[in-house]
């Protein structure tokens, strides 16, 4: 009887720990209610031209689904904005033709697409941040990069908001 009231003090005082604790590993104060997030211009030469819609509208999706805050157009409790940098297709590994006629090429080739964010806190500035966030991925020279494309971008997307929500509320 003893260990099973143990047991469940143990566990009412893990749950009931400082601050506010999701499984997404968002470490968000208690009076932080709001987030705003301005659209993700698009400032890259390259890429598809809906990278900037798809951008800004997978990063709210993300913020919404994994924390508790709302979403609001403006001043939010936290403000996060910025833009799409950098794309780029550059070859990774070359191969010889084997022929002084024939040109080399490349048997893999990388997308790596760069975002700068802008965070602010309006309750702790300590987490504020300016920086950029760059992913990228391999492409064999058996997979056509066109046909493709839009799906190399979410990935690449996945994986920078996913850092920008570390960055901001994981506090990782």
């Amino acid at each position: 009887m003893k260990l099973k009231v143990f047991s469940q003090l143990i566990i009412i005082t893990l749950i009931s720990g400082c601050g506010i604790y999701s499984f997404t590993g968002a470490s968000i104060s208690p009076t932080v209610k709001t987030i705003s997030i301005q659209t993700f211009f698009n400032n890259a030469s390259l890429g598809p031209s809906n990278m900037s819609v798809l951008f800004t509208e997978t990063i709210k999706d993300y913020y919404q689904q994994n924390t508790s805050l709302t979403l609001v157009d403006d001043n939010g409790d936290l403000q996060i904005e910025g833009y799409i940098d950098n794309y780029t297709i550059t070859p990774v590994s070359a191969s010889s033709s084997g022929n002084n006629q024939e040109a080399d090429f490349s048997t893999v080739s990388r997308i790596t697409i760069t975002v700068f964010a802008s965070y602010v806190n309006t309750q702790d500035d300590e987490f504020d941040f300016e920086k950029k966030f760059s992913f990228f991925v391999d492409v064999p020279e058996s997979e056509d990069i066109s046909s493709n494309e839009q799906q190399y971008v979410e990935e690449i997307f996945d994986q920078i908001i996913l850092d920008i929500f570390n960055a901001s509320v994981a506090n990782w």
